[in-house]
């Protein structure tokens, strides 16, 4: 029989070992690097067509939607999405034997428990699906992608928000009631800017007044920015509690290893 060059003791060994917080940073940075770099090349080099309304009025920033659609920006936006919801599903299923553990004997956080489930993995798919599926290539599949995405989004953190509040009430704990309290002020602050967004994109597409749409791009580009920080809060903040699960998941300790 034929030896391979490598022991299975070496076959065990983990190839990659990250600290946790490192591993979380670069999870949350990965979308933000990756906006702020399409908005800069679509402003340099594509600021007319990233800036174009169907009313033809005058516009000063791209939306989201826009700045990720031309090349070269949808390959830098799909990369960095690509490699930032691998780890989103691992923390989803984490999560889920976490809450699994505490209620166990609470049937309608259990109920609830799945209901994040769910949302989670409609939030992560919908933002995969709008990433691949370009404004520019399929604007219908687009546009109900970014709908579940942000539906979903919202509904998750007000599921997340209901069971912390509970874990807060029945598990005194420093740490779980300062994570419960960031929960819902980036709930409460993602609900305001989404609601602003919505409000001027239609105000936009009603009237055409001219700078609208930049206010919808900002509001739009502000709830970006909260779910970095609600992603950083969810895997970073709570990992003591969830440590147990994380390690089923490739997560040891405070290391994350593959």
């Amino acid at each position: 029989m034929l030896q391979g060059p490598y022991s299975s003791l070496d076959r065990d060994r983990p190839l990659i070992r990250l600290p946790f917080t490192d591993f979380a940073v670069g999870t949350v940075l990965l979308p933000l690097v990756g906006l702020i770099g399409c908005l800069f090349i679509s402003l340099m080099y594509h600021f007319e067509d990233s800036t174009y309304t169907h009313c033809q009025v005058s516009n000063y920033l791209p939306s989201i939607s826009s700045a990720i659609s031309r090349v070269p920006e949808r390959y830098i936006w799909r990369c960095c999405i690509g490699l930032h919801s691998a780890p989103r599903y691992l923390v989803t299923a984490a999560y889920f034997s976490f809450y699994r553990c505490r209620f166990a004997k609470r049937l309608p956080e259990l109920l609830l428990s799945g209901l994040a489930l769910l949302c989670s993995l409609a939030e992560n798919s919908g933002l995969l699906l709008l990433t691949y599926v370009a404004s520019t290539e399929t604007y219908s599949v687009h546009k109900n992608c970014f709908i579940v995405f942000i539906a979903s989004s919202l509904l998750h953190m007000l599921v997340t928000c209901r069971l912390w509040h509970v874990i807060r009430k029945h598990y005194v704990n420093p740490e779980e009631i300062t994570s419960y309290r960031w929960k819902l002020r980036l709930f409460v602050f993602n609900v305001s800017c989404c609601l602003i967004a919505a409000y001027f994109f239609r105000r936009h597409n009603k009237y055409c007044e001219a700078g609208v749409t930049l206010k919808a791009a900002e509001s739009t580009m502000s709830s970006s920015y909260l779910q970095c920080f609600w992603m950083y809060e969810q895997i970073s903040v709570d990992q003591r509690e969830t440590e147990g699960n994380f390690k089923t998941d490739g997560f040891s300790g405070t290391f994350f290893s593959v």
